[in-house]
């Protein structure tokens, strides 16, 4: 009878568990996850650029990497605001905002990130400008090429 009754109460506890994982919510990609493209930062500089994506339901992340600012003294951790604007869906823009960065140190590449905005199911996102300020000091970066390979699609 025990036998029986363990029995039971895993095949209750199975379908528990199927029947959550069924009724869990979709997990979201984003594709691709990582996308590289150029910026002109005038005389800052240019060079390449790399983002990479993440999603959780309508909220996004992008995390930037350039070699086109370079930063002239050590940078604290949290200390760069960003702005990213990206063309949405070809008609419309979108911004990802933070002031989330590693520290970097004199001469290193900026990072910033996570920057956080806002998507819907099937956005198609791609990075055309880059504001960064660091000490009050603001540098405006243009995208000078698409992002490779294709835009965010979330």
């Amino acid at each position: 009878m025990k036998s029986s009754l363990k029995h039971g109460t895993l095949y209750v506890l199975g379908a528990l568990a199927a029947t959550t994982l069924a009724m869990a919510p979709a997990a979201h990609a984003v594709t691709p996850e990582t996308a590289t493209l150029s910026f002109d930062c005038g005389s800052y500089g240019s060079g390449t650029a790399t983002l990479k994506a993440t999603q959780d339901g309508t909220a996004a992340t992008v995390d930037v990497s350039t070699e086109a600012i370079t930063a002239p003294v050590a940078i604290g951790a949290n200390s760069v605001e960003s702005t990213l604007t990206l063309s949405k869906n070809g008609t419309d823009t979108a911004t990802f905002t933070g002031n989330s960065n590693p520290a970097i140190p004199a001469g290193g590449a900026v990072s910033t990130g996570p920057l956080a905005g806002t998507v819907a199911s099937g956005d198609s996102l791609e990075a055309r400008a880059l504001t960064i300020v660091v000490f009050g000091i603001t540098v405006e970066c243009t995208a000078t090429s698409p992002q490779n390979p294709g835009p965010f699609v979330f």
